[in-house]
């Protein structure tokens, strides 16, 4: 019924909340040694706690510098950090590191600000991703649509993306995320038990491939998200 998808809803927003706040973000300022570990074993559990499972198809490319995926909600992150225990490092919107709580969670994970409205952002970007790889031996993940989709359909990829992997010469993974919307639908506000699932796709090469290599991942991932849809029916 939906007064019970309601309260779910509002649960899982809290327990994300809570143990952000509560556990997550004093562990992390406490034993910054362990970051990867930390956010790896309190998200398993935030998201059992929502009822959420996880399920996975292909394997995640240790040697990729950077990992694409497509976007519905916080479960995508939670789920993701559940699932495994890569020390990712997430690029997200500035806005997001002046929020009291997930802010603190981004500044002391040493996750990456991107500024959307500042010219100099994208050098920037560029800048941390190197950093990322170079120095702090961390992969990125990123977001290509750049916001939160309802549809099922992907929106057309930020040219940032491209721009980055093709001048710092990176190996790409796309991944395809479906059912989080499922678990926790921050559109219409509910949220059910359920499996969230990622399917990895092969690693792109940029240094090696073709020069319309990131319209044709946009096309594969559509194509898999279909997939996904037509034989299992799991939207995303």
């Amino acid at each position: 019924m939906k007064i019970f998808a309601k309260i779910r809803f509002y649960w899982g927003a809290f327990v994300i909340s809570f143990n952000t706040a509560v556990f997550m973000i004093p562990a992390l300022m406490l034993f910054g040694r362990y970051k990867s570990t930390i956010v790896h074993k309190i998200n398993a559990v935030t998201l059992w706690m929502m009822g959420g499972r996880l399920s996975q198809e292909g394997e995640m490319d240790l040697e990729a510098d950077i990992y694409v995926m497509n976007h519905q909600g916080i479960v995508d992150i939670v789920a993701m950090e559940a699932l495994q225990n890569n020390h990712l490092r997430w690029v997200a919107k500035k806005e997001l590191f002046d929020a009291i709580w997930f802010g603190n969670l981004l500044r002391h994970g040493e996750m990456i600000s991107l500024d959307r409205g500042n010219k100099a952002g994208l050098i920037k970007l560029i800048k941390d991703v190197k950093t990322s790889r170079e120095e702090l031996h961390r992969p990125v993940a990123i977001f290509p649509e750049g916001t939160r989709a309802k549809a099922q359909r992907l929106l057309p990829f930020k040219q940032g993306t491209k721009m980055i992997a093709k001048k710092l010469g990176l190996k790409v993974q796309p991944i395809i995320i479906t059912g989080s919307k499922w678990v926790l639908n921050e559109h219409e506000k509910t949220g059910h038990s359920g499996t969230v699932h990622y399917k990895y796709l092969p690693t792109i090469d940029v240094k090696e491939a073709e020069s319309d290599w990131f319209e044709t991942l946009h096309e594969q991932m559509q194509k898999a998200i279909d997939d996904e849809y037509t034989q299992h029916h799991r939207s995303r």
